[in-house]
């Protein structure tokens, strides 16, 4: 029998916990346990090893931001983290994505957004609202020393891969990736898995970072639909 999956809740607000519980546990996720601050969820990490943590950011003694770079550096034991944002007030939430996170959502999110997140981050798929992580991305995505180092990893990619990686970084999913280079569905996933693997990344949320940061999305993309792409 497929062992449940395990999560952890970490919120301050003890309705947002009780309320994410009963959503969890109502489509057979198994909640095995909850924190109140960050210093908690980091020893709760570490007590139960869940699979999935929903992290808040704002919470007392330790914020989200900082338990989930603890959480996801160096420990034998690394779940996926979703962090939980209000977005308008959480303008931290970039550096959570940069520091390990698989995606984050709304606290406004329904049940079935709810228990779709934590299955997805779970089978090692990354979290992506397209609009908001694009709105986030191109707010704080930073331009530093790292620029040119990264621009040489994207020399790795084809024509078709950066492509891939341009729209991919603009939200689209792999079927609304294969609807707009008429290619099949299975042919999208192989690309996507290539840049992963290629640049060296975990996600597509670290790919999107990726192409912000090297100001793919912004001018390389462009460029590129302009010139003929490679057949697959």
């Amino acid at each position: 029998m497929t062992e449940p999956l395990r999560v952890l809740v970490a919120d301050d607000q003890t309705l947002v916990r009780t309320g994410f519980r009963l959503i969890l546990r109502a489509d057979g996720i198994d909640v095995v346990a909850e924190a109140t601050n960050g210093t908690e969820a980091v020893e709760e990490v570490r007590r139960t090893r869940p699979d999935v943590v929903l992290m808040d950011v704002r919470m007392p003694e330790m914020d989200g931001l900082e338990a989930t770079r603890r959480i996801l550096t160096g420990a034998p034991h690394t779940p996926r983290v979703i962090i939980l944002t209000t977005f308008d007030l959480d303008r931290y939430v970039y550096a959570a994505l940069s520091a390990g996170a698989s995606g984050f959502l709304l606290k406004d999110v329904t049940p079935e957004q709810l228990t779709s997140a934590v299955r997805t981050v779970r089978t090692g798929d990354a979290l992506l609202a397209p609009a908001i992580t694009r709105r986030l991305v191109q707010r704080f995505a930073r331009y530093g020393s790292d620029t040119a180092a990264l621009h040489r990893d994207l020399a790795s990619l084809t024509p078709r891969e950066l492509e891939v990686l341009g729209l991919l970084a603009r939200g689209l999913s792999n079927a609304e990736l294969a609807t707009r280079l008429h290619l099949a569905e299975a042919t999208v996933k192989t690309h996507v898995a290539r840049i992963l693997a290629k640049l060296g990344l975990r996600d597509r949320v670290q790919a999107v970072i990726v192409a912000y940061e090297t100001g793919l999305v912004s001018a390389g993309v462009r460029e590129a639909a302009q010139q003929p792409t490679e057949q697959t």
